[in-house]
């Protein structure tokens, strides 16, 4: 119980509004101990509190009275007594805390590759990474929000392709994939270098893409 001594005592040295056995001035001292400690306050320390002739009882009920149907109920907790804020404004009251997760190098090169390649299979996306796609990188992009599943190409074994949303035009300041940055704009954000690049997938949006051995430079966080 934090500070409640010295908080009841202040209580205590008020002036009375009413005799002793006044139930409104019992009300309002059993509300500011309430109010002044940390845990909820069991019927015996607010029996010491009180003149020895008050009412716990009828206390308690007409101080939960007050509060009934406010943003702040009085409540029951274990064996003592606590203010609760009214469980139907729970959710009101939810405060949310965005947690920024750096993607790892796999989920970057994928998201990249599906920007300026879509539709993009999976094959393809290996492909130009040169290494598998596990599944969970591509799970990892869409509860993020940023690809979902296109149409599946009428191939032999009709391939799924995947795109990027609107969530991802959103989360990067684009107005559509057109306004992506092409090769030489990302070299000159210091995202690529200069040196030998290699060629991707015929008819994707990009012609050229940096090398694995360069790949560290994308796991920024930008994306």
């Amino acid at each position: 119980m934090r500070d409640v001594t010295e908080h009841a005592d202040n209580v205590l040295e008020l002036p009375r509004r009413g005799p002793e056995g006044d139930l409104a001035h019992h009300v309002r001292l059993v509300e500011a101990l309430l109010f002044a400690s940390a845990e909820p306050l069991e019927d015996a320390v607010l029996r010491d509190r009180l003149p020895p002739d008050a009412d716990l009882a009828r206390v308690m009920e007409c101080l939960g009275e007050h509060y009934r149907g406010r943003g702040v109920q009085l409540v029951r907790v274990a064996k003592g007594w606590a203010f609760r804020t009214a469980p139907d404004l729970t959710a009101q009251l939810r405060i949310e805390t965005p947690v920024v997760r750096k993607l790892s190098r796999a989920a970057v090169e994928t998201l990249a590759i599906v920007a300026y390649h879509q539709p993009v299979t999976r094959a393809e996306i290996e492909s130009i990474r040169g290494v598998a796609t596990s599944k969970g990188t591509l799970d990892t992009l869409m509860e993020a929000g940023w690809i979902r599943p296109g149409r599946r190409r009428m191939t032999p074994g009709r391939p799924l392709t995947w795109v990027t949303t609107k969530g991802f035009l959103d989360h990067f300041g684009l107005a559509s994939i057109d306004e992506l940055p092409g090769v030489e704009e990302l070299k000159a954000a210091g995202l690529l270098d200069s040196r030998p690049a290699i060629t991707t997938l015929p008819g994707g949006r990009a012609e050229e893409l940096t090398g694995e051995d360069q790949d560290d430079t994308d796991d920024r966080e930008s994306f």
